[in-house]
């Protein structure tokens, strides 16, 4: 398994117009921030301290939620892609099976999203440090770390259960450029989730990926907001809520509560996936046998 989870890394690595286009909702969100976004934010909230840095680790939670998914939805074309070439075949001959082969590929997917995530991460800090002069606590990156695996995995898992439907990389691309386009809005980094409708801001509670937005957020905005907001409790709570740093069902979820979201619908996806499997299992075996 291992080494077929070396490959598959290697020939997205290798990629390189496909490691860009994985990252394109991920730029886009970079650049309309910049460009476009910052400023009106910035406007909104003129009377809070630190605006700038509050801001640029808000950016930063949703750009690499945006990247967590698009990444790994790009490194599981490889499954398409042995799918459409026949290779897939000969792999289901090895003793890896179904299950094996299928689970290289997840694997491989949370890898690259981690990895990418890692890297993105690394270069928006060090952007931000240099142009608004942001302090980074080193102290958060142990539970950043643990929120960027949780991303990776469920991203991962959710894009395995979509992918597995396609059978041409035509197809997938043109899906992956649609989940490029809308994953920014999704997880509120085009437009922050308190300044749409309810239709839309329930839309956006569904989605998996807005509550590991949140988590970025909580965990690299958290000495930020008890600076800005000292003193002003029910200030910050109209600012998580209108940011969606923490999400608003019946009150504001704690980051306890959101942790506990993002591991049911882990826990869900990855119940649903052995469901499938299995299925796909027994189906491969009675094709086997009707052969022999």
């Amino acid at each position: 398994m291992l080494m077929l989870v070396k490959r598959n890394c290697w020939l997205y690595f290798r990629n390189r117009s496909g490691v860009f286009t994985s990252l394109l909702g991920a730029l886009i969100s970079f650049f309309l921030y910049l460009i476009f976004l910052k400023a009106n934010i910035k406007a909104d909230w003129a009377r809070v301290p630190n605006t700038n840095t509050l801001l640029d680790f808000w950016l930063i939670g949703g750009t690499l939620t945006i990247t967590g998914l698009t990444t790994s939805l790009s490194a599981l074309g490889q499954l398409v892609a042995d799918r459409e070439k026949q290779v897939a075949n000969d792999l289901y001959l090895t003793d890896l099976g179904p299950w094996g082969l299928e689970f290289s590929y997840l694997l491989t997917a949370t890898f690259i999203s981690f990895i990418m995530q890692v890297l993105v991460f690394l270069v928006m800090v060090s952007y931000f440090c240099l142009t608004d002069q942001i302090n980074f606590s080193l102290s958060v990156l142990p539970e950043l770390s643990l929120v960027m695996l949780l991303s990776a995995a469920l991203a991962s898992l959710f894009n395995l259960l979509i992918v597995r439907r396609f059978h041409s990389l035509d197809n997938l691309g043109r899906f992956a450029n649609i989940v490029g386009a809308a994953s920014g809005f999704l997880v509120g980094t085009y437009v922050p989730i308190g300044s749409l409708p309810q239709s839309a801001q329930y839309l956006m509670k569904l989605t998996p990926s807005t509550y590991i937005a949140s988590l970025f957020r909580q965990v690299m905005m958290k000495e930020g907001m008890a600076t800005a907001f000292v003193n002003n409790e029910k200030a910050a709570d109209q600012f998580e809520k209108i940011m969606g740093i923490r999400l608003h069902w019946d009150s504001l979820l704690t980051r306890q509560e959101t942790y506990y979201i993002v591991v049911v619908v882990l826990t869900l996806l990855l119940g649903l996936w052995i469901l499938l499997q299995a299925r796909t299992s027994r189906l491969l075996k009675v094709k086997v046998q009707s052969r022999n």
